[in-house]
């Protein structure tokens, strides 16, 4: 027979797992002093609206492929709009010589390029999270990522 402790216990269980695997955590180098971000600003770090940190350094935002899922979320859940939507935008920023992010081949490449240098700003999924980086947000996927966190997480 269930109690109705065991039930809450496997209940907190199941839904703290979703809700874990279907986060995407924004991160910085591990010996950053930033600790944490708002929504806006790292929407304006990452569409290079805001280009100095606190500290008055150049941050280094990172995308992953503009098809990958990982991005696509993380650009749906951050912008409202999916990568190829903000094509527009980045070709007129192009004519006021802002570039793009720089984009990486893999979530390992991010997790190694923002593990050495500082500055870098990335995301990554709570499953390959190392103490390599800092994680200073956590936004919630609008899609269901649990296929790209191996099981035993």
């Amino acid at each position: 027979m269930i109690t109705l402790r065991s039930a809450l216990l496997l209940f907190t269980c199941f839904c703290s797992t979703a809700l874990f695997a279907d986060e995407i955590f924004v991160i910085t180098h591990q010996q950053s002093s930033i600790t944490k971000l708002t929504p806006k600003l790292i929407e304006n770090i990452f569409l290079k609206k805001t280009l100095l940190n606190d500290a008055g350094n150049t941050w280094i935002p990172l995308n992953l492929d503009p098809n990958h899922p990982i991005r696509i979320a993380f650009s749906l859940a951050l912008f409202k709009k999916k990568p190829e939507e903000l094509e527009v935008f980045w070709n007129e920023q192009y004519f006021q010589g802002i570039t793009p992010p720089y984009v990486v081949a893999s979530e390992d490449a991010m997790l190694r390029f923002v593990s050495t240098t500082q500055n870098a700003i990335g995301y990554a999924l709570p499953c390959h999270i190392t103490d390599q980086v800092h994680v200073i947000f956590k936004v919630n996927s609008p899609l269901s990522l649990k296929q790209f966190c191996p099981k035993n997480t």
